[in-house]
């Protein structure tokens, strides 16, 4: 009994870590969860393996790895899961021309590079040495360091995009803003309470939004991110931006995909606004 606790304990520990990472690589909260729920499950009808790592992180990801492998790498979940987004797309893409759709659709398949980005991501947002990568993506470290530097280009390559922040410390807003202009996109609004950022919106809307959970005046960013999305015509991804991400990575209730935690490293930020870009809906089509 000691030995089950234990290693429920450490599974514990380390689930959350996945779902942030398992929603990152899809870009939903769905897709996301239903791959770490399939690993949870691929752990308890085999719980030995599990309580004997050294390494209870790495093992946890090699599972979800060969269940990724598996599914071919989609985005778009484990059965239905996920599929709601898909649906919208081709909705979407069904109203536009042929040759809208074509070209539509070389875009997205041009920039897929979903090896490159699944290594950057277990590279820079959950620190794992290219020895580790290689292990849970069943490649060589070379290979890995290879990917690693192919994501990293395209993190360079992302095309310009406006940003909205909603952040009430004045110094951790401008540090977003120095790392958002960096990468070359634009600061439409930093915006300190849930009224300023649901104002900031009406006029421009962004392609991406960074927010803090709690805001000075007692508001809540999430409430100022679901009145925004409610108030959209289509979605808008956002980046979570808390001191507390567990509290967002239950799997329990409706949670964002992107969270990241604070005080934030440059480098995570940087690739969680790539990954979240990376997923924009479509925009949709003109009457």
């Amino acid at each position: 009994m000691q030995e089950n606790s234990s290693a429920a304990d450490r599974l514990g520990d380390v689930l959350p870590e996945l779902r942030r990472f398992a929603r990152a690589l899809c870009g939903s909260q769905a897709a996301g969860d239903a791959y770490a729920a399939a690993t949870l499950e691929a752990i308890l009808a085999d719980p030995d393996e599990f309580g004997a790592t050294p390494d209870p992180k790495r093992t946890l990801f090699e599972i979800f790895g060969s269940i990724w492998r598996s599914s071919g790498r989609s985005i778009d979940g484990i059965g239905e899961e996920g599929s709601a987004r898909e649906a919208v797309m081709q909705e979407r893409l069904s109203a536009l021309t042929p040759q809208a759709r074509e070209a539509v659709m070389q875009e997205r398949l041009s920039a897929l590079t979903p090896q490159a980005r699944e290594a950057v991501l277990l590279r820079l947002l959950e620190d794992f040495s290219f020895g580790d990568i290689a292990r849970i993506m069943k490649i060589s470290t070379v290979e890995a360091e290879e990917l690693v530097d192919i994501g990293m280009t395209e993190l360079e390559s992302e095309q310009r995009s406006r940003v909205l922040i909603i952040e009430d410390e004045p110094l951790i807003a401008l540090d977003l803003s120095n790392i958002v202009e960096g990468l070359g996109h634009d600061v439409i609004s930093i915006a300190r309470t849930r009224n300023e950022a649901v104002e900031a919106v009406k006029d421009l809307r962004p392609d991406l939004i960074l927010a803090d959970v709690r805001l000075a005046d007692g508001s809540s960013g999430i409430d100022a991110v679901d009145d925004i999305l409610g108030a959209a015509q289509d979605d808008i991804p956002v980046i979570f931006i808390t001191a507390y991400p567990q509290r967002l990575l239950t799997g329990e209730r409706r949670e964002p995909a992107f969270v990241i935690t604070k005080p934030f490293d440059e480098r995570k930020l940087r690739v969680l606004i790539d990954q979240a870009l990376f997923f924009r809906m479509l925009p949709a089509p003109s009457a």
